[in-house]
């Protein structure tokens, strides 16, 4: 099977694949919560903000045409897959899917009332050059961390979905969000393999406040760990038995009021899901400490969607939109899980995330119909808006 084919599975399964969490909390410390009490029959609609690859911030509109003319825009062809909210902001992971991506990282200010925003490229155009190895190639996630630093994954492969072509080595990317200044690059060559497939990022921090990240490894089905202060790097190798086929490794980190954190982890194609303490991957040790959670309920596909910042998890079912909690303090059983938004049939959520307004926030966006150039002149539809639950009719 071609390069091409297993990516373009991959990116497939990837995508379309009143609550008051205990611990998590925004900026002011407040906690995070799910809009409406009970339910709403108006889902916050000044808060719901569309993004669209035709409403980008340019520095002037000779730049935008020669973008045009040169073929490195082309507006249907962009779209956001992952976010990251901070206050007032929105980071946001641009992957270089198809040609005529000018960004893969960006930024957009969420103003309320304001439904289509522009995203600018983060933190400037100078870092998004194609082909540049110092700068961003295709960034496929990324994570803020509670310093503020944000970590951007990019895979060095571009146009993924048309003719995928590896522009540069894999790296982690970490800018001061402070002063909009890259901080560190962590070259990922020496840890992956021919088989890999890098997917999603986590930041964990140590007791003694030392950053760690984590990377999915679809492909190698290996969590890959950087020790940030003391510069080494592990690869845990999971067990066969977690991954029938190794389409899409969904990771999401809880943590404690102690500090505990636990990775909770699930391939898409598994019926069960598995976790690993943080204590145990910051030192390299995969051998014994995986858990067996349980099995998915309901015996069906799950995408996990994110963490709450504390011991809670939101899932979805592969194809469909409704989206559910999990507190992991309780056994992983069907009577657990808790319905927090009854999803439309245009959409399909890709993420849930705390942050802004003290929300928990969903992002969706049409992406079955972006990967089958099904999606128009205007490219994908994605809204980034807080979860609320409705009332049924």
């Amino acid at each position: 099977m071609t390069i091409q084919l297993l990516l373009l599975l991959a990116l497939i399964s990837t995508v379309l694949g009143g609550y008051s969490p205990s611990s998590s909390a925004d900026e002011s410390g407040s906690t995070n919560s799910i809009g409406g009490s009970k339910c709403d029959k108006n889902p916050l609609s000044e808060l719901t903000f569309q993004l669209s690859g035709s409403s980008l911030h340019w520095p002037c509109e000779s730049t935008k045409n020669i973008y045009v003319q040169s073929g490195r825009y082309v507006p249907r062809n962009v779209i956001v897959t992952r976010a990251q909210l901070q206050k007032d902001a929105a980071f946001v992971a641009l992957p270089r899917y198809k040609q005529g991506v000018p960004f893969t990282l960006g930024k957009v200010n969420l103003k309320k009332g304001e439904c289509l925003t522009k995203i600018a490229p983060y933190p400037c155009w100078a870092i998004q050059e194609e082909g540049n190895c110092q700068a961003l190639q295709s960034v496929v996630d990324i994570a803020v961390d509670q310093n503020g630093l944000l970590w951007a994954l990019d895979v060095g492969i571009v146009n993924t979905l048309e003719q995928p072509i590896r522009r540069c080595g894999p790296k982690i990317v970490a800018i001061n969000t402070a002063n909009n200044k890259v901080v560190k690059s962590i070259d990922l060559s020496d840890l992956v393999t021919s088989e890999s497939r890098l997917q999603f990022i986590v930041v964990d921090y140590s007791k003694d406040n030392k950053p760690f990240v984590y990377v999915a490894d679809a492909g190698a089905r290996s969590i890959l760990v950087y020790d940030i202060t003391g510069n080494k790097s592990y690869r845990i190798v999971l067990p066969k038995a977690t991954a029938p086929t190794t389409d899409v490794l969904y990771v999401a980190l809880t943590s404690k009021p102690d500090g505990t954190s636990t990775l909770f982890f699930s391939y898409l194609s598994s019926s069960r899901l598995y976790s690993i303490k943080g204590e145990y991957l910051r030192v390299g040790q995969g051998a014994g400490s995986i858990i067996d959670v349980g099995p998915k309920p309901y015996g069906k596909q799950a995408v996990l969607l994110g963490a709450d910042g504390g011991t809670s998890l939101f899932f979805r079912y592969k194809g469909e939109n409704d989206i559910y909690l999990w507190d992991s303090e309780t056994c992983f059983k069907a009577a657990n899980l808790q319905e927090v938004q009854r999803g439309g049939d245009c959409r399909l959520s890709t993420q849930v995330l705390p942050g802004h307004k003290r929300f928990m926030w969903a992002l969706e966006s049409n992406f079955h119909d972006f990967i089958s150039d099904r999606t128009g002149c205007n490219g994908a539809s994605i809204v980034l808006h807080p979860v609320v639950k409705e009332c049924d009719d």
